[in-house]
């Protein structure tokens, strides 16, 4: 059983001058800083994407795909698109990263310039990877708009054909007896909002549905971390052996105590007071027990927290929905644009978050000064150190993190 223990005013004292007087890393802030601008010029090519006139694939004036009426009014318009997909999300990780970090494995007397370094580190990185999303959502949905230039199910409504000079506009087709299968460019349109018919060729993919998935599934990601909200499971082997104490805020604040065999117990002790494993009778209850065991090691979430985790995702679908009432997008549109959005949710919670089930709610730490920028071939990753390949440079944060426990001499009772 794990015990935490308070720390002495000399060791906070300690601890706190290190904090304030160990070296800026500059080279590690700048990698970050570096790394919100990347993300923002993805935001930014986008815009200017969504600026130009994109592709304009020739169409038929009798198909009936694209002869629904234009909308005046949308269900799910530009600006509550902006307040759902990302205010609501990135109000969610504000809350959650600054009021329930880093959670009740606090120990007494943790020093708050810890806590508050947690809480900060969460909710940077929470919030970068709510960018991430929405910036590789709206990067790549841009782009294959004006690419493909696919007509939207109202294209016809806003072109406004000129219907008295239909053969100087054919491009394509055919055209036999009473059948009109002939194909005519844009410039038979007599629309004068050049934005309007513009925007008539971005049916493919859906933005609405991109942005959505990508703001608000990366919400309920999020929330499904924080939260433990995710369907019961049996740790590993090798995560049972660490414990908690691995999952826990700080542990390097956590002292173990020794380990016990529970097992032991059952053996007996001889007439000149020695301790015997020699199996008993007892013994023969120890698969009833691992069943026991193993039933108690999870426990299905509350439905209320399962409901507020779903809440996200649920307004994503009606988002994604209103495009189709709005006919404003074919059905594959908003599908392939919705799978768009939920893989860049995916990809950009799980780039900067431990697994649902096995991080216990936090994010991955920092990188490494030295590896801040590039780790290079041979180095597993970039949270490592050069000492462990044996160039021995100084570490300057070791011991200020609390991320990690040493086992004291003799804590571990040997077989």
């Amino acid at each position: 059983m794990h015990s935490y223990y308070k720390i002495s005013g000399s060791s906070l004292g300690t601890l706190s001058s290190g904090l304030l007087g160990r070296r800026f890393p500059v080279r590690l802030v700048l990698s970050y800083i570096f790394d919100w601008i990347i993300c923002f010029a993805f935001v930014g090519i986008g815009g200017w994407l969504d600026r130009i006139a994109p592709a304009k694939r020739p169409f038929s004036l009798i198909d009936t795909s694209i002869s629904y009426p234009f909308a005046e009014h949308e269900l799910v318009p530009a600006y509550l698109l902006f307040v759902l997909a990302v205010g609501v999300p990135f109000v969610i990780v504000v809350v959650v990263s600054l009021i329930l970090v880093p959670g009740m494995t606090v120990p007494k007397g943790t020093p708050k310039t810890l806590i508050w370094q947690r809480k900060l580190w969460e909710l940077h990185v929470g919030v970068l990877g709510l960018v991430l999303s929405l910036a590789l959502s709206w990067f790549f949905t841009s782009s294959m708009k004006n690419l493909f230039g696919k007509p939207r199910p109202d294209l016809l409504s806003r072109c406004d054909p000129d219907w008295s000079n239909i053969n100087r506009y054919v491009v394509g087709g055919f055209k036999w007896q009473s059948m009109t299968g002939q194909l005519v460019s844009a410039d038979i349109c007599r629309q004068t909002d050049q934005y309007k018919i513009d925007d008539g060729f971005r049916s493919y993919p859906s933005g609405h549905s991109s942005a959505a998935a990508g703001g608000l599934i990366y919400a309920s990601l999020f929330m499904a971390s924080k939260f433990a909200i995710t369907l019961p499971f049996i740790l590993p082997p090798a995560a049972s052996a660490a414990g908690a104490a691995s999952h826990a805020a700080f542990p390097s604040q956590i002292r173990i105590g020794p380990v016990v065999d529970p097992y032991e117990l059952l053996g007996t002790r001889g007439l000149d007071g020695s301790f015997s494993s020699t199996p008993t009778k007892e013994r023969t209850g120890q698969g009833n027990a691992k069943v026991q065991s193993l039933r108690r090691q999870a426990a299905a979430p509350p439905i209320y927290l399962l409901a507020l985790g779903l809440l996200p995702f649920g307004v994503s679908i009606f988002i994604a929905g209103s495009r189709w009432h709005d006919r404003r997008h074919h059905g594959f549109d908003i599908l392939f644009g919705y799978l768009m959005g939920f893989t860049a949710s995916v990809f950009a919670f799980r780039y900067y978050h431990l697994p649902i089930r096995a991080g216990a709610g936090w994010a991955w730490g920092p990188r490494s000064d030295e590896r801040a920028f590039w780790a290079g071939i041979g180095r597993q990753g970039y949270a490592g150190t050069d000492e462990e390949l044996g160039v021995y440079s100084r570490r300057r944060d070791v011991g200020h993190s609390a991320d990690t426990s040493h086992l004291p001499v003799g804590s571990v009772r040997s077989r």
